[in-house]
């Protein structure tokens, strides 16, 4: 089956052994963090150089001058070689784009957004007959949903959009190694959905339809402003569908299995669900992401020389060229900067949490996130005698970086 009309989201994972490799070493990577924040703070592997202690991670992230984004080459791809902002150092048009895209991504759309968020997922949790998928059946579809509605994005004729911006989500942040077969996938898909933004585009200008983001975009390329041509319009459109929608199914069902671990926490999430207290219920939920976030870290290529943790007793200097892996979920658990970072505190500052990234390229859809994730889960854990499904569906099962499979039952 072509990779334009597969309805699978997520590709086959490993077999066998190498199964067993690949989940021996999630389940020891937080050991291994432990080791490094005490022993190798900056710990060099030929040409790449991880960092694992809070300081130094924010140090990484707030230093653009010194440590810039290595997405550019695999986003040409994407795009067909039109820039994306997220490629992008510091400069003038990374400030005039973003700006661009602040005017038809707004604050007041917040509220309506978790809105439809929460009356999505309880819409589906209520027609799920008592057991549900928290990945695919729930997240994954109130994700697209509700993100392809608001940016103006519909399915693709005879394609599914879960799979296509899935692939290149792949492509762009997890595959290292620069997998063949996926990239094949990518050469079709890529200018797939950069011919249905376009022609998205051409419609929507005869007939402009609901307010979302593209309609903005449109009205304001028809008022004259030089920002919105259309190359501008569906790279960012792109972008943010590749970037935004695959996130939510992978880190929000790992928040419910850390609930799921933890009866009192979930207790407590329950009864803010069932409150209408979204303000705990976020708290909730991102504290259990903390215990396992979207990703181990974020990687930057050092643009120059630099020292990284100067005046410490590990100060080490990473030379230009070299590849840096910011992980920010060690950083998370590092008890210099962190308060008792083992133990489950939904109390925790804001100033804690890593969650989406910081500094220049700091998530820029963080808002929506922080609006919208907790609201996900509050329907489901609104439920009376919500638990796991029994036997091996009723714990998460991932397949690489992504959640595959978790299954709920209730009532």
């Amino acid at each position: 089956m072509s990779a334009l009309t597969s309805r699978d989201v997520l590709r086959p994972g490993p077999k066998g052994f190498k199964a067993v490799v690949q989940r021996l070493v999630f389940a020891l990577m937080p050991s291994f963090f432990t080791f490094l924040r005490r022993w190798k703070p900056v710990m060099k592997l030929g040409n790449n150089y991880l960092t694992s202690r809070y300081d130094d991670v924010r140090e990484v992230f707030a230093t653009d001058p010194a440590f810039g984004v290595v997405y550019k080459p695999h986003l040409d791809v994407i795009m067909g070689g039109q820039p994306f902002f997220l490629g992008m150092g510091d400069t003038p048009q990374y400030r005039h784009d973003t700006d661009a895209m602040r005017k038809v991504v707004r604050p007041d759309d917040l509220p309506v957004l978790a809105a439809r968020t929460q009356a999505q997922a309880a819409e589906i949790v209520a027609g799920a007959n008592g057991k549900i998928d928290v990945v695919d059946t729930l997240v994954r579809r109130v994700t697209f949903t509700m993100l392809g509605e608001y940016l103006g994005v519909p399915e693709p004729k005879d394609g599914d959009l879960r799979v296509w911006a899935t692939r290149l989500f792949e492509f762009q942040f997890a595959d290292q190694g620069n997998d063949p077969a996926l990239r094949a996938e990518v050469d079709e898909i890529a200018p797939a959905l950069r011919a249905h933004i376009q022609s998205e585009i051409e419609r929507r200008r005869a007939d402009p339809g609901p307010d979302d983001v593209l309609s903005r975009c449109l009205a304001l390329q028809k008022a004259g402003d030089p920002a919105y041509s259309d190359d501008f319009i569906r790279t960012s459109l792109m972008g943010f569908i590749v970037g935004g929608p695959p996130q939510p199914p992978m880190v929000v069902p790992q928040a419910m299995e850390q609930l799921l671990r933890r009866p009192p926490a979930l207790a407590a999430a329950q009864a803010a669900a069932r409150a209408d207290d979204d303000d705990r219920l976020r708290a909730y939920v991102m504290e259990a992401m903390r215990f396992d976030p979207l990703a181990p870290g974020l990687p930057r290529v050092a643009l120059t020389d630099w020292t990284l943790g100067t005046g410490t007793s590990h100060a080490s200097t990473i030379p230009a060229g070299a590849q840096v892996l910011a992980a920010f979920a060690s950083a998370m658990m590092d008890p210099r900067r962190v308060a008792n970072p083992r133990v489950f505190d939904p109390n925790r500052p804001a100033s804690d949490y890593m969650h989406f990234g910081f500094g220049l390229h700091e998530c820029f859809g963080r808002h929506i996130n922080h609006a919208t994730l907790h609201l996900m889960l509050k329907p489901l854990l609104a439920q009376p005698n919500l638990r796991r499904a029994p036997g091996k569906a009723g714990k998460l099962v991932k397949n690489g970086p992504f959640a595959e499979r978790l299954v709920v039952a209730y009532g």
